[in-house]
C-alpha cells in the first residue's frame, strides 16, 4: 500500500477549534483521511485544568489511541504536550505557527489600559492571570473554562468586562472582528508553543512520517523547541505561570540564529523575571535551557513555587 492510496486515520479533538486546526492540517496534506473524534479527561471535565492535574489532560487519549492503532496521526495544540518525550510516539510535524500573541475581548472596544479598577477579566491561564496581576491594573482576574464561543459569550452578555484569549485560535475561527487588542509580548508574554500545533504520529510508523514531514516547518519547530526546553528545564507544566518566545533572527555576519525571552511571574503578580538570550540556529534545546537556568538564578524557581 502507497501513500497515494492509504486512508490516514486523524485523530482529533471534538471541540470547534481542535476541529478547524485539524482541518487545516488536512488540507495540507492533500491526502484521503478519516477525522476520528477522541475524548480527551480535559473535554469531560469542567474543573480548572489545574485541578485535572494540568500537564497532559487534553493529550493523553489522544496519545492511547495511538499507540493502540485506532488513528495513525494525532493532531494537538503544542502549547498542550507534556514536555516530556512519550514512548513509541514522535512529532513527525510542526506545521507554520499562526501568530502567538494573546488578545483581549473587552465590552464597549475598551483596550487593556482603559479597563478600570476592579473591572472583571476571565482567563483560565495562570501564567495570564500572573502577568495581568503583575500589571498593576486592580483587576479582577476571574478564572473560566471552556471554548472560545463560551467565553466570548461572558463578555457578549455583560458577567465579564473582558476576557483574554489565543490570537491564535481566534484567527483560526474567523472572530477576530471581536478582539479590542492585540496584546503586546512586552506586556503578555505567551505561552511556550502558542499558536503552533503539533502532529504526532507512532515512532515506527514510517510511512506516515515520511508523509508528514512534507508539512513540517523548520522555523517553527525551532522556536517551538526552545521555547519548550525553556519550559523543561524549569520543569514547569503547561499551566505553569511561564512565558516563552523565540524568533529566528540573523547574527551580523547573515547566519540564522534564535532570539528566545522567557518570563516566570507570581501568580499574586507581587514579582517577576524577565530575561532573553540569543543562541545558535541549530541548538533550540541549549539555548532553552542555558535561558532557564539564567531565570532560576534571578529566583524564579522561587516564584513557580508560589503559583503551586
Amino acid at each position: 500500500m502507497t501513500t497515494g492510496v492509504r486512508t490516514l486515520r486523524v485523530g482529533t479533538r471534538a471541540s470547534l477549534l481542535a476541529r478547524t486546526q485539524t482541518d487545516l492540517v488536512v488540507a495540507a496534506l492533500a491526502m484521503t483521511v478519516e477525522i476520528v473524534p477522541v475524548v480527551t479527561e480535559g473535554d469531560r471535565s469542567t474543573a480548572a485544568v489545574d485541578q485535572l492535574g494540568g500537564t497532559g489532560v487534553f493529550v493523553s487519549a489522544l496519545r492511547d489511541a495511538l499507540l493502540r492503532d485506532e488513528i495513525d496521526v494525532a493532531v494537538h495544540s503544542y502549547k498542550d504536550l507534556p514536555t516530556a518525550p512519550a514512548a513509541g510516539i514522535v512529532i513527525a510535524a510542526v506545521p507554520v505557527r499562526e501568530d502567538p500573541r494573546d488578545a483581549l475581548v473587552a465590552v464597549g472596544g475598551h483596550v487593556l489600559g482603559d479597563l478600570p479598577p476592579g473591572a472583571r477579566v476571565g482567563t483560565g491561564s495562570a501564567r495570564r492571570t500572573a502577568q495581568l496581576r503583575a500589571l498593576g491594573l486592580g483587576l479582577d482576574i476571574v478564572p473560566i473554562r471552556g471554548n472560545v464561543d463560551t467565553r466570548l459569550a461572558k463578555v457578549s452578555s455583560g458577567e465579564l468586562d473582558a476576557v483574554v484569549l489565543a490570537l491564535a485560535g481566534l484567527r483560526r475561527l474567523g472572530r477576530t472582528a471581536e478582539i479590542t487588542e492585540v496584546l503586546d509580548p512586552i506586556q503578555i508574554l505567551p505561552a511556550p508553543a502558542q499558536g503552533a500545533l503539533a502532529i504526532e504520529c507512532r515512532a515506527d510508523d514510517q510511512m506516515t512520517i515520511d508523509a508528514l514531514i512534507a508539512i513540517d516547518d523548520p522555523d517553527t519547530r525551532a522556536v517551538a523547541a526552545a521555547e519548550r526546553a525553556l519550559l523543561a528545564a524549569l520543569e514547569a507544566g503547561c499551566t505553569a505561570p511561564v512565558g516563552a518566545l523565540g524568533e529566528v533572527a540573523e547574527d551580523e555576519g547573515g547566519n540564522l540564529e534564535l532570539f528566545l525571552r522567557g518570563s516566570v511571574t507570581a501568580l499574586d503578580g507581587s514579582d517577576a523575571v524577565r530575561l532573553s538570550a540569543t543562541g545558535p540556529y541549530g541548538d533550540p534545546d541549549g539555548l532553552g535551557r542555558r535561558l532557564a537556568e539564567d531565570l532560576i538564578a534571578d529566583g524564579a524557581q522561587l516564584m513557580m513555587g508560589s503559583s503551586r
